[in-house]
């Protein structure tokens, strides 16, 4: 079988075309992850390539499968020109590491925190994990092996962080949607969290 990281970028360059710049970010013990760069009229997707290369593994584990668990890369979508986004390139390598670095499953629905601002001036210093399937879908892998998700980033505010911790990630998305908050302005401001 080819290599995943080989597939996956495949796999990403037909579903948003042809990366115009490529980071790649080594953290100690850990395999090198790639952020790409897509251009798409006025939005930028970041894109990660290397968190699929082995499977997360539940921390609660007592052996690591190097076959069986979930695999995914992420993806983060902004308008360009707002705000230096480029600067996102090593605090989402940091989170494609995580489940290398930290023993963390990434799946919809949890949050992820850099514990700085995801680029200058950025009001986030986390992300939502969403759904995946939307603007890239599955990749299969032969068997045993788990398909690789592509998982979109929604970036929170602290206070939006918060509020999720204790009314949980639907509630949030939901208010998102019943504001209609732009999840791709890299300047927003966070939604209104009481009635």
């Amino acid at each position: 079988m080819a290599d995943v990281s080989d597939l996956v970028e495949a796999r990403l360059r037909s579903a948003l075309g042809e990366p115009d710049a490529r980071a790649s970010v080594t953290f100690l013990g850990t395999e090198r992850i790639d952020v790409l760069r897509f251009v798409d009229g006025d939005l930028v997707r970041y894109a990660t390539l290397g968190m699929s290369a082995a499977p997360m593994t539940d921390p609660a584990a007592a052996l690591a499968d190097p076959e069986r668990g979930p695999r995914a890369e992420l993806l983060l979508s902004v308008r360009a020109g707002a705000a230096r986004t480029d600067e996102v390139l090593r605090p989402l390598a940091v989170l494609a590491a995580s489940p290398q670095v930290e023993g963390v499953v990434v799946a919809p629905g949890s949050s992820l925190d850099v514990g700085e601002p995801l680029w200058p001036d950025a009001p986030f210093t986390s992300v939502l994990v969403a759904e995946p399937g939307g603007l890239v879908g599955d990749l299969a892998l032969d068997p045993p092996l788990e398909p690789v998700r592509f998982l979109p980033l929604l970036p929170m505010t602290p206070n939006e962080a918060a509020w999720k911790r204790v009314h949980g990630a639907a509630a949030l998305e939901e208010r998102w949607l019943s504001h209609g908050t732009d999840l791709r302005d890299p300047l927003r401001a966070a939604v209104a969290l009481t009635d």
